[in-house]
């Protein structure tokens, strides 16, 4: 049985960070895929309401990746406190699941 599918998300001031951060966690494969957005993004920081530009990195990988990606993200991220968290993949097609397990796997 394959581990569990999972999206983990982050997400970062600039898209260098971002393709950096996207490069290495594929490289080591961490996750099997990155994909990057430009969101706008509104929140609280030491009590004063911000709204900044930021990019959003998706990363598909496996529950046991999600350890190592994590530790990864934290070596490389510019933030104080960057947001990381997961989302299950349920029924997720067999095939791009198998994928995502084959190319998040340790070597």
């Amino acid at each position: 049985m394959i581990s569990k599918p999972i999206t983990v998300f982050t997400t970062t001031d600039s898209l260098e960070e971002a393709r950096k951060l996207a490069q290495t966690v594929i490289g080591k494969k961490l996750a099997a895929c990155a994909q990057i957005s430009e969101i706008e993004s509104f929140y609280t920081w030491k009590n004063e309401v911000q709204n900044e530009s930021e990019f959003r990195i998706l990363f598909k990988t496996t529950r046991k990746r999600y350890k190592d990606l994590k530790k990864a993200i934290l070596e490389l991220h510019s933030y104080d406190l960057p947001a990381i968290y997961t989302v299950d993949l349920d029924n997720i097609h067999e095939p791009f699941g198998e994928w995502i397990a084959d190319n998040s796997r340790e070597n």
